[in-house]
């Protein structure tokens, strides 16, 4: 899981906050966590940051840090709660880059949550639109975006008519 705020831990160093889970429910030795856990941040560019403690990253590698850990323990499915929020678009369309080569790299399903619908078209190959707990409508990217579904439309517009607001819409 890869939490919308990253969740890092501020009193450990980076290479403990991504070795957590190995180091909580494996037998590896601490050595053998620090060199995965050194091992999935060279994968995702981070390099010679194991020691850094997380009130010294920008926003941008707390993300990649916190995608370390989601990745550490080598799940077949990653769930991201909104992992471009908060982050200027040049850095959000980094992280949607790493969400898609992630998928390619290690051949893992990725369920994103997310309102950004820039992002959902780059990294989805099928989006479900929720509205009121329910799912509307399901499809590739180019079939939401081609709905006729009048509530799918103004979320996606980002435009009301009516009764719908943009905080009773989800992605």
């Amino acid at each position: 899981m890869l939490f919308q705020a990253g969740a890092l831990f501020d009193s450990m160093r980076v290479w403990e906050n991504v070795g957590f889970g190995l180091l909580q429910h494996t037998s590896l030795s601490e050595k053998e966590v620090r060199d995965r856990a050194i091992e999935k941040l060279n994968l995702l560019g981070l390099h010679r940051i194991e020691d850094l403690m997380p009130s010294q990253l920008s926003g941008g590698m707390r993300k990649r840090v916190s995608l370390a850990r989601a990745i550490a323990m080598e799940p077949e499915i990653l769930l991201y709660d909104e992992p471009t929020t908060g982050l200027d678009p040049i850095r959000a369309d980094a992280i949607n880059e790493l969400i898609v080569e992630m998928r390619e790299k290690i051949k893992v399903t990725s369920i994103t949550i997310t309102h950004d619908m820039v992002s959902a078209y780059k990294i989805a190959d099928r989006i479900a639109m929720l509205y009121q707990g329910r799912i509307i409508e399901v499809g590739t990217p180019e079939q939401i975006k081609h709905s006729t579904n009048e509530i799918v439309q103004q979320f996606i517009q980002g435009k009301a008519k009516g009764p719908i607001t943009l905080a009773e819409a989800q992605i």
